[in-house]
Protein backbone atom coordinates (compact mmCIF):
# COMPACT_ATOMS: atom_id res chain seq x y z
CA UNK A 1 0.00 0.00 0.00
CA UNK A 2 2.72 2.48 1.07
CA UNK A 3 4.54 1.86 -2.76
CA UNK A 4 1.44 2.57 -4.18
CA UNK A 5 1.27 5.82 -2.53
CA UNK A 6 4.52 6.75 -3.48
CA UNK A 7 3.70 5.61 -6.69
CA UNK A 8 0.37 7.72 -7.00
CA UNK A 9 2.20 10.65 -5.96
CA UNK A 10 5.13 10.62 -8.24
CA UNK A 11 2.67 10.31 -10.92
CA UNK A 12 0.74 13.37 -9.84
CA UNK A 13 3.94 15.43 -9.63
CA UNK A 14 4.72 14.29 -12.79
CA UNK A 15 1.72 15.41 -14.29
CA UNK A 16 1.20 18.17 -12.55
CA UNK A 17 4.83 19.22 -13.85
CA UNK A 18 3.62 18.68 -17.31
CA UNK A 19 0.66 21.31 -17.06
CA UNK A 20 3.05 23.42 -15.59
CA UNK A 21 5.45 23.34 -18.39
CA UNK A 22 2.47 23.40 -20.72
CA UNK A 23 1.06 26.28 -18.93
CA UNK A 24 4.04 28.31 -19.45
CA UNK A 25 4.92 27.37 -23.21
CA UNK A 26 1.38 28.64 -23.96
CA UNK A 27 2.01 31.97 -21.81
CA UNK A 28 4.85 32.48 -23.42
CA UNK A 29 3.24 31.69 -26.93
CA UNK A 30 0.59 34.09 -25.80
CA UNK A 31 3.02 37.24 -24.98
CA UNK A 32 4.15 36.77 -28.35
CA UNK A 33 0.64 36.56 -30.45
CA UNK A 34 0.33 39.58 -32.29
CA UNK A 35 -2.77 40.64 -30.31
CA UNK A 36 -0.65 40.86 -26.71
CA UNK A 37 2.03 42.84 -28.33
CA UNK A 38 -0.42 45.22 -29.96
CA UNK A 39 0.43 44.49 -33.44
CA UNK A 40 -2.95 46.22 -35.35
CA UNK A 41 -5.68 44.61 -36.93
CA UNK A 42 -9.10 46.19 -37.85
CA UNK A 43 -10.94 43.72 -35.47
CA UNK A 44 -8.33 43.67 -32.34
CA UNK A 45 -10.59 45.77 -30.16
CA UNK A 46 -14.30 44.74 -30.39
CA UNK A 47 -15.85 47.76 -28.62
CA UNK A 48 -13.82 49.62 -32.09
CA UNK A 49 -15.85 47.22 -33.98
CA UNK A 50 -19.01 47.72 -32.47
CA UNK A 51 -18.94 51.40 -32.65
CA UNK A 52 -17.34 51.57 -36.56
CA UNK A 53 -20.99 52.19 -38.00
CA UNK A 54 -20.95 55.38 -35.95
CA UNK A 55 -17.36 55.96 -36.23
CA UNK A 56 -17.61 55.75 -40.25
CA UNK A 57 -21.02 58.38 -40.36
CA UNK A 58 -18.94 60.65 -37.93
CA UNK A 59 -16.27 60.43 -39.90
CA UNK A 60 -18.03 61.01 -44.04
CA UNK A 61 -20.51 63.39 -42.45
CA UNK A 62 -18.18 65.87 -40.67
CA UNK A 63 -14.92 65.27 -43.01
CA UNK A 64 -17.30 66.15 -46.08
CA UNK A 65 -18.46 68.75 -44.51
CA UNK A 66 -14.92 70.27 -43.45
CA UNK A 67 -14.23 69.97 -47.34
CA UNK A 68 -17.25 71.53 -48.47
CA UNK A 69 -16.23 74.43 -46.25
CA UNK A 70 -12.26 74.12 -46.94
CA UNK A 71 -13.20 73.60 -50.89
CA UNK A 72 -14.17 77.28 -51.88
CA UNK A 73 -11.71 78.64 -49.10
CA UNK A 74 -8.58 76.98 -51.34
CA UNK A 75 -10.88 78.21 -54.42
CA UNK A 76 -9.83 82.01 -53.74
CA UNK A 77 -6.22 81.88 -52.24
CA UNK A 78 -5.19 79.55 -54.87
CA UNK A 79 -6.34 81.91 -57.59
CA UNK A 80 -4.91 84.90 -55.27
CA UNK A 81 -1.76 83.52 -54.53
CA UNK A 82 -1.13 79.63 -55.43
CA UNK A 83 1.80 79.62 -53.11
CA UNK A 84 0.07 81.23 -49.84
CA UNK A 85 1.29 79.80 -47.03
CA UNK A 86 -2.29 79.71 -45.80
CA UNK A 87 -3.40 76.72 -48.24
CA UNK A 88 -0.92 74.51 -46.15
CA UNK A 89 -2.68 76.02 -42.93
CA UNK A 90 -6.07 75.34 -44.50
CA UNK A 91 -5.04 71.60 -45.67
CA UNK A 92 -3.31 71.15 -42.25
CA UNK A 93 -6.46 71.79 -40.39
CA UNK A 94 -8.69 70.11 -42.98
CA UNK A 95 -6.44 67.38 -42.24
CA UNK A 96 -6.99 67.44 -38.38
CA UNK A 97 -11.02 67.36 -38.84
CA UNK A 98 -10.67 64.17 -41.01
CA UNK A 99 -8.47 62.37 -38.01
CA UNK A 100 -10.31 63.86 -35.34
CA UNK A 101 -13.92 62.49 -36.81
CA UNK A 102 -12.24 59.53 -37.80
CA UNK A 103 -10.98 58.54 -34.22
CA UNK A 104 -7.11 58.01 -35.52
CA UNK A 105 -4.75 60.08 -33.06
CA UNK A 106 -1.37 60.42 -35.25
CA UNK A 107 2.26 60.79 -33.92
CA UNK A 108 5.54 61.43 -36.04
CA UNK A 109 9.13 60.69 -35.79
CA UNK A 110 11.55 61.82 -37.42
CA UNK A 111 10.41 65.89 -38.51
CA UNK A 112 14.44 66.64 -37.69
CA UNK A 113 15.47 64.77 -40.87
CA UNK A 114 13.59 67.81 -42.97
CA UNK A 115 15.17 70.82 -44.51
CA UNK A 116 12.86 72.95 -44.68
CA UNK A 117 14.20 75.63 -47.07
CA UNK A 118 14.68 72.62 -50.21
CA UNK A 119 11.53 71.56 -51.98
CA UNK A 120 11.83 67.01 -51.99
CA UNK A 121 9.68 64.60 -53.54
CA UNK A 122 8.26 62.93 -50.71
CA UNK A 123 7.59 58.98 -51.07
CA UNK A 124 5.46 57.03 -48.93
CA UNK A 125 3.54 53.88 -48.48
CA UNK A 126 0.19 53.89 -49.28
CA UNK A 127 -2.80 52.43 -47.49
CA UNK A 128 -5.53 54.33 -46.93
CA UNK A 129 -7.16 57.68 -47.69
CA UNK A 130 -5.74 59.04 -44.51
CA UNK A 131 -2.37 58.48 -45.82
CA UNK A 132 -3.08 62.01 -47.88
CA UNK A 133 -4.06 63.82 -44.22
CA UNK A 134 -1.36 62.17 -42.83
CA UNK A 135 1.57 63.40 -44.88
CA UNK A 136 -0.29 66.87 -44.95
CA UNK A 137 0.04 66.90 -41.31
CA UNK A 138 3.77 64.80 -40.59
CA UNK A 139 6.37 66.59 -43.08
CA UNK A 140 6.67 70.00 -42.03
CA UNK A 141 6.78 71.13 -45.86
CA UNK A 142 4.00 73.02 -48.16
CA UNK A 143 3.33 69.48 -50.21
CA UNK A 144 0.82 68.58 -53.13
CA UNK A 145 0.15 65.33 -54.16
CA UNK A 146 -1.08 63.63 -57.32
CA UNK A 147 -4.43 62.78 -57.95
CA UNK A 148 -6.16 60.49 -60.03
CA UNK A 149 -8.15 61.88 -63.07
CA UNK A 150 -11.67 60.55 -60.84
CA UNK A 151 -11.31 62.98 -57.94
CA UNK A 152 -11.21 65.68 -60.73
CA UNK A 153 -14.89 65.19 -62.01
CA UNK A 154 -16.38 66.01 -58.24
CA UNK A 155 -17.49 69.48 -59.05
CA UNK A 156 -16.70 71.09 -55.65
CA UNK A 157 -13.30 69.49 -55.21
CA UNK A 158 -12.18 69.78 -58.86
CA UNK A 159 -11.40 73.13 -59.12
CA UNK A 160 -10.02 73.60 -55.31
CA UNK A 161 -7.68 70.90 -56.27
CA UNK A 162 -6.40 72.42 -59.32
CA UNK A 163 -6.33 76.20 -57.61
CA UNK A 164 -3.63 75.03 -55.10
CA UNK A 165 -1.65 72.86 -57.49
CA UNK A 166 -2.62 69.44 -57.21
CA UNK A 167 -1.53 67.45 -60.28
CA UNK A 168 -3.98 65.26 -62.02
CA UNK A 169 -2.91 62.01 -63.17
CA UNK A 170 -4.52 59.51 -65.76
CA UNK A 171 -3.23 56.17 -65.13
CA UNK A 172 -4.07 55.09 -68.51
CA UNK A 173 -2.71 58.01 -70.25
CA UNK A 174 -0.31 57.86 -73.36
CA UNK A 175 3.45 59.20 -72.68
CA UNK A 176 2.30 63.10 -73.76
CA UNK A 177 0.03 63.21 -70.85
CA UNK A 178 3.02 61.76 -68.59
CA UNK A 179 5.31 64.42 -70.07
CA UNK A 180 2.72 67.33 -69.28
CA UNK A 181 2.28 65.64 -65.59
CA UNK A 182 5.92 66.02 -65.30
CA UNK A 183 6.01 69.56 -66.47
CA UNK A 184 3.58 70.20 -63.55
CA UNK A 185 5.34 68.63 -61.11
CA UNK A 186 8.73 70.67 -61.71
CA UNK A 187 6.59 73.85 -61.39
CA UNK A 188 5.35 72.49 -58.31
CA UNK A 189 9.03 71.93 -56.87
CA UNK A 190 10.54 75.40 -59.09
CA UNK A 191 8.08 77.51 -56.85
CA UNK A 192 8.84 75.79 -53.57
CA UNK A 193 6.99 73.03 -52.92
CA UNK A 194 7.15 69.75 -52.72
CA UNK A 195 5.82 66.96 -53.90
CA UNK A 196 4.37 64.11 -52.25
CA UNK A 197 3.96 60.42 -54.62
CA UNK A 198 2.90 57.04 -53.37
CA UNK A 199 4.98 54.71 -55.72
CA UNK A 200 2.99 51.64 -55.19
CA UNK A 201 0.49 53.52 -57.75
CA UNK A 202 -2.39 52.30 -55.57
CA UNK A 203 -3.86 51.46 -52.14
CA UNK A 204 -2.17 48.38 -50.94
CA UNK A 205 -5.40 46.11 -50.18
CA UNK A 206 -4.27 44.26 -47.36
CA UNK A 207 -1.64 45.94 -45.35
CA UNK A 208 1.38 44.90 -47.11
CA UNK A 209 4.05 46.81 -49.41
CA UNK A 210 3.38 46.38 -52.51
CA UNK A 211 6.42 46.73 -55.65
CA UNK A 212 7.12 50.43 -56.37
CA UNK A 213 7.19 52.34 -59.48
CA UNK A 214 9.98 53.85 -61.37
CA UNK A 215 8.09 57.78 -61.59
CA UNK A 216 8.85 59.40 -58.39
CA UNK A 217 12.28 57.92 -58.70
CA UNK A 218 12.47 59.16 -62.26
CA UNK A 219 11.10 62.68 -61.55
CA UNK A 220 13.69 63.20 -58.90
CA UNK A 221 16.62 62.54 -60.31
CA UNK A 222 15.75 64.65 -63.30
CA UNK A 223 15.81 67.19 -61.33
CA UNK A 224 18.17 66.08 -58.75
CA UNK A 225 15.56 66.94 -56.16
CA UNK A 226 15.91 65.13 -52.82
CA UNK A 227 13.47 61.99 -51.99
CA UNK A 228 12.29 62.45 -48.41
CA UNK A 229 11.18 58.83 -47.66
CA UNK A 230 8.28 57.92 -45.50
CA UNK A 231 6.30 54.94 -43.40
CA UNK A 232 3.00 55.43 -42.70
CA UNK A 233 1.70 52.41 -40.10
CA UNK A 234 -1.77 52.08 -39.07
CA UNK A 235 -3.42 53.40 -41.65
CA UNK A 236 -5.00 50.23 -43.21
CA UNK A 237 -5.84 49.40 -39.38
CA UNK A 238 -7.69 52.94 -38.97
CA UNK A 239 -9.42 52.72 -42.45
CA UNK A 240 -8.66 49.78 -44.55
CA UNK A 241 -8.89 50.10 -48.44
CA UNK A 242 -11.55 48.94 -50.17
CA UNK A 243 -13.72 48.92 -47.12
CA UNK A 244 -16.85 51.16 -45.77
CA UNK A 245 -16.40 50.88 -41.93
CA UNK A 246 -14.01 53.34 -40.53
CA UNK A 247 -12.08 51.61 -36.96
CA UNK A 248 -9.92 54.85 -36.17
CA UNK A 249 -6.61 54.32 -33.96
CA UNK A 250 -3.25 55.09 -33.44
CA UNK A 251 -1.38 56.00 -36.33
CA UNK A 252 2.36 56.78 -36.83
CA UNK A 253 4.24 58.26 -39.41
CA UNK A 254 8.49 58.07 -39.87
CA UNK A 255 10.19 60.40 -41.78
CA UNK A 256 13.45 58.77 -42.30
CA UNK A 257 16.81 60.96 -44.06
CA UNK A 258 16.42 62.08 -47.07
CA UNK A 259 17.83 60.44 -49.83
CA UNK A 260 20.11 62.71 -52.43
CA UNK A 261 19.85 62.06 -56.01
CA UNK A 262 22.14 64.86 -57.62
CA UNK A 263 24.55 63.04 -59.95
CA UNK A 264 22.25 59.54 -60.01
CA UNK A 265 21.98 58.46 -63.85
CA UNK A 266 18.95 56.67 -65.18
CA UNK A 267 20.23 53.55 -64.91
CA UNK A 268 20.73 53.54 -61.21
CA UNK A 269 16.38 54.06 -60.89
CA UNK A 270 16.09 50.47 -60.30
CA UNK A 271 18.69 50.82 -57.98
CA UNK A 272 17.38 53.78 -55.72
CA UNK A 273 13.34 52.58 -55.99
CA UNK A 274 14.98 49.45 -54.48
CA UNK A 275 16.74 51.72 -51.82
CA UNK A 276 13.83 53.67 -50.72
CA UNK A 277 11.58 50.35 -50.45
CA UNK A 278 13.63 49.36 -48.04
CA UNK A 279 14.01 51.82 -46.01
CA UNK A 280 10.24 52.77 -45.82
CA UNK A 281 10.01 48.69 -44.77
CA UNK A 282 12.42 49.11 -42.15
CA UNK A 283 10.06 50.68 -39.99
CA UNK A 284 7.17 48.78 -40.74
Amino acid sequence: MESWRRASATTWQTASDSVSVAGEMLLAQSLHSPLVRGTPTPYRRPMRRLLSPLRTVLTLVIGVGATLLAAPIAIVLGRLRPTSPFIDQLARVWSRIWLWASGTSLVVEGREHVDRTRSHVVVANHLSVLDIMVCFLAVPLPIRFLAKKELFSIPILAPAMRAIGIVEVDRQARSAIHEKVNRQARDLVASGRSLIIYPEGTRSRDGSLRPFKKGAFTMAMAGAIPLLPVTIVGTYQAWPAGKLWVYGGDVKAVIHPPIETAGLEKAETTKLAARTRDIIASAL
